[in-house]
């Protein structure tokens, strides 16, 4: 045996081995809490991010902050990943997600430090969540009327640039959720938003049917239909292209016009069908040929071609109409209906309104605003409240806003540790203390002492004022359930989930290889080991 070196894996990959693993792990998620921590609240700061092309983002969404981030770091992309999460379960709280999972990681620290086992602060960790579950459940209050759910969308839009029109955004966000659906059936997907810049944000509209940015297909047909019977069609109006090459012999001029001939008797016959269905709007997914735009615009139908897939099915859902594939088997109650279609244009942009229908499943909502930086975070915005309400709505119950229920939450579990024997204990109350960063942050970022505050909250959980929190509106602890400052259920359960489960998993790594690019310079090429 030779007593030379043995190498297992090859030079370009990198090890990190134990304590040394978990401090950068922990660093890389702290780093991004940091970045976020800012941004929470109603007085919580913006930030700018510049792309390589030079496009803009001014937001303070924490979801928008962490994708739009160019990150390398293995453990800062899984804190991403539970952005992501949190916006696509219910569309807020992902600023306190990753929050949250970075204090418990800063937390588990201290505990490290200590030389206690990482086994057994994940144990701790998945005891405290279990427990936090248990009681945020019996802290929430049922949802009793409208006024809350648009509390909770208010919630929401406070500290977006939006915040100065969350009246009347709140007002459009109800309407439209009311709409299309009530309880578990009602769906993002079924809401568009539809953006244009000019006016102002309370010029911002809820439209009951839909809004395209498409155009008539000709100039001469009617830019105005009442009382419209909508035709949806996923088949085009034109002569379709063979799939392979193909070639046509002409030899005389009276073959050259019998083969045009016949093109325009084609068209002319599907323009027939769709006259004699007594459609008067036809929204078509496909393109619609020069001469079947001829024939429509002569029968005074309105026509829209290219739609996208996604409007297509908003138009059925909103019209009540069915899309046909195949005009023979078009059928008068396959037509939907509207109060009135028309194309509005402004400057060289033009939209065309579908509006009341009569038993809408979905709606559009009109943003508008000076400039698109403004318009985009009002879109967030809404998405936001949008994504509040819903997740309301299935869980019909909400809780205390303004960090309330976090004081309340670290307040019981500090008492549940206490029953507790062994090092979980231990877990178990920075668990605990973790949750006090959400009230300490959100009185940071309004210029309040974030000490005083903390120990003013403690003093009134403790004798009983279990939805006292921060009123960011009058710098004040307040009864934030009776101020109308409220948050879904849902959000908290899933934030909180989702940040103790990516902190365990982070805690339980101890190793970490990273395999980089290796260039081999004598073939001018690049190879991942």
């Amino acid at each position: 045996m030779s007593d030379g070196p043995s190498y297992v894996m090859p030079e370009n990959v990198s090890r990190t081995l134990g304590r040394d693993a978990q401090r950068n792990n922990i660093l890389a998620a702290k780093i991004i809490a940091d970045i976020v921590k800012t941004t929470l609240g109603p007085k919580g700061m913006d930030k700018m991010l510049v792309d390589s092309s030079g496009n803009i983002i001014v937001t303070n969404d924490g979801a928008t902050i962490l994708q739009e981030m160019e990150i390398e770091h293995p453990v800062a992309k899984m804190m991403v990943e539970i952005a992501k999460t949190q916006e696509s379960e219910v569309g807020d709280g992902t600023t306190t997600a990753a929050l949250l999972a970075g204090k418990l990681l800063e937390n588990a620290e201290k505990l490290l430090d200590r030389k206690i086992h990482p086994t057994v602060i994940v144990k701790g960790y998945r005891m405290a969540a279990e427990k936090a579950v248990e009681i945020l459940k019996s802290q929430s209050v049922r949802i009793s009327d409208e006024s809350m759910l648009k509390n909770i969308a208010r919630t929401a839009m406070t500290g977006k640039s939006a915040e100065g029109s969350k009246e009347k955004l709140s007002d459009i966000i109800i309407g439209a959720v009311k709409y299309v659906g009530e309880g578990n059936s009602v769906s993002m997907e079924d809401i568009k938003i539809e953006k244009r810049k000019g006016g102002s944000i309370d010029e911002s509209e809820l439209i009951r049917g839909v809004v395209l940015d498409r155009e008539r297909a000709n100039a001469e047909m009617p830019n105005m239909i009442s009382n419209a019977r909508v035709l949806l069609l996923d088949i085009p109006l034109e002569i379709k292209n063979p799939e392979t090459e193909t070639r046509i012999s002409v030899s005389t001029p009276e073959q050259l016009a019998s083969f045009v001939a016949s093109e325009e008797k084609y068209l002319a016959s599907i323009s027939d069908k769709i006259i004699k269905s007594g459609a008067n709007v036809v929204f078509c997914q496909k393109g619609i040929d020069d001469v079947a735009q001829y024939y429509l615009a002569r029968a005074r139908i309105f026509a829209c071609r290219r739609i996208s897939r996604s409007d297509m099915e908003k138009l059925a859902r909103a019209t009540s109409a069915k899309i046909i594939s195949n005009l023979d088997d078009l059928k008068n109650e396959y037509l939907g209906s509207a109060e009135l279609v028309e194309e509005i244009r402004q400057g060289e942009e033009a939209l065309t309104y579908v509006r009341g229908c009569k038993n809408p499943h979905a709606v559009t909502i009109l943003l508008r605003g000076g400039t698109p930086h403004i318009i985009d975070e009002t879109e967030r915005a809404i998405r936001d409240g949008l994504g509040d309400v819903i997740a309301a709505l299935k869980s019909g119950t909400i809780v205390a806003g303004g960090g309330a229920i976090e004081a309340e939450l670290s307040r019981q579990i500090l008492g549940y540790a206490r029953t507790l024997g062994g090092r979980e204990q231990l877990a178990v109350q920075e668990f605990a203390y973790s949750l006090e960063s959400i009230p300490e942050t959100l009185a940071e970022n309004a210029g309040l002492d974030p000490l005083y505050i903390i120990t003013e909250l403690k003093r009134a959980h403790e004798s009983g004022k279990s939805t006292f929190g921060l009123n960011l509106f009058t710098d004040s602890l307040d009864n934030t359930l009776q101020a109308g400052i409220v948050e879904p259920t849902k959000v908290k359960l899933q934030a909180i989930s989702a940040a103790s489960e990516a902190a365990t998993m982070i805690l339980r790594i101890d190793d970490v290889l990273i395999s980089k690019m290796q260039k081999k310079h004598d073939e001018g090429q690049y190879n991942m080991e």
